[in-house]
């Protein structure tokens, strides 16, 4: 009966308020640096993917121009240049003169360049080739020598036949 009858006192009920408010403060204060955390690597991602889209924005309206060009640009590609005269200067024309007869030398030079250029991957065969007929030349020479000898003796024979 006595708990019943009990007041509650009005600064012990503060008091309870308060310490609720703090334990919620608290709560907050734990909660608000993830939360935050959260919204920063949600705005960056935005950010990026933003920045990503601009670009890849960029790259269509490119790819798009070309495409609307696509026409000009085969006729670009398939037009001969060499059938275009540029204009050159007065003060060029020594040089031109110069460097046609260096091109007139060079493709007088070019056939000899080329069959040397041609050569280059035959040269391993050519190398077996000369290694083959230097060892059939090594052995000739060997008969040739064994031979001498033997027409050597030979005559020898002969002689003491003949002087007999």
């Amino acid at each position: 009966t006595l708990d019943l009858t009990r007041r509650r006192t009005p600064c012990f009920a503060k008091f309870s308020e308060v310490e609720e408010m703090v334990n919620m403060e608290a709560e907050i204060n734990e909660v608000q640096p993830l939360l935050l955390s959260v919204m920063i690597g949600s705005t960056l991602q935005f950010y990026f993917i933003g920045k990503k889209c601009e670009i890849l924005q960029d790259m269509n309206r490119h790819l798009e121009a070309i495409l609307k060009e696509k026409r000009a640009l085969r006729k670009r590609l398939i037009k001969h240049r060499c059938q275009e005269s540029l204009p050159i200067g007065a003060t060029f024309h020594k040089y031109i003169v110069q460097l046609l007869t260096e091109a007139v030398t060079f493709i007088e030079k070019l056939e000899s360049h080329l069959q040397s250029v041609r050569s280059i991957p035959q040269i391993s065969h050519m190398m077996n080739n000369m290694d083959t007929t230097l060892s059939k030349t090594e052995v000739l020479m060997i008969e040739l020598e064994e031979l001498t000898e033997q027409i050597l003796k030979w005559e020898k024979l002969q002689k003491e036949v003949y002087s007999n």
